[in-house]
């Protein structure tokens, strides 16, 4: 089933982002149930999940930004596409994306923008399946 995140889906989505980048499973403290919240009362911020068997086995980000440009239409910026390491290459993520690009042609984006610090070819090609261009636009990040 893909569908939004619930309330209830905090440790489930946790447990899976332990997986992204090596994150621990954070405390559950005023400061992360606070951005749990704020997440949760976006209405421009969608985290989207796969689930098999009541398990987060896929997700991914999606926010809708507002803008002055293009008509002033929004564009949708896609982040923290995971799929846990036992289900993957079972088209989980995509199902994932397609629904995140529901949501932009609903909400009329422009376009979808999707960045990944990974190098892996497999990784690459992935994304240029599910219709990302690689070419189009030099991306440039600054850490903070």
């Amino acid at each position: 089933m893909i569908r939004e995140i619930t309330e209830h889906d905090f440790d489930g989505l946790m447990r899976l982002y332990m997986q992204l980048h090596d994150n621990p499973f954070p405390e559950k403290s005023e400061r992360v149930l606070g951005i749990w919240e704020r997440i949760l009362s976006d209405r421009d911020h969608h985290i989207i999940v796969a689930e098999v068997d009541g398990i987060i086995v896929s997700s991914c980000v999606c926010v809708i930004i507002p803008n002055l440009t293009r008509g002033q239409r929004p564009y949708a910026l896609i982040e923290n596409v995971i799929t846990d390491e036992r289900h993957r290459k079972k088209g989980y993520a995509t199902a994932c994306l397609n629904y995140a690009k529901e949501i932009a042609l609903r909400e009329n984006c422009y376009k979808m923008m999707l960045l990944t610090g990974s190098k892996e070819q497999s990784t690459l090609d992935f994304y240029t399946r599910a219709g990302y261009d690689r070419n189009s636009k030099t991306a440039f990040i600054q850490r903070l």
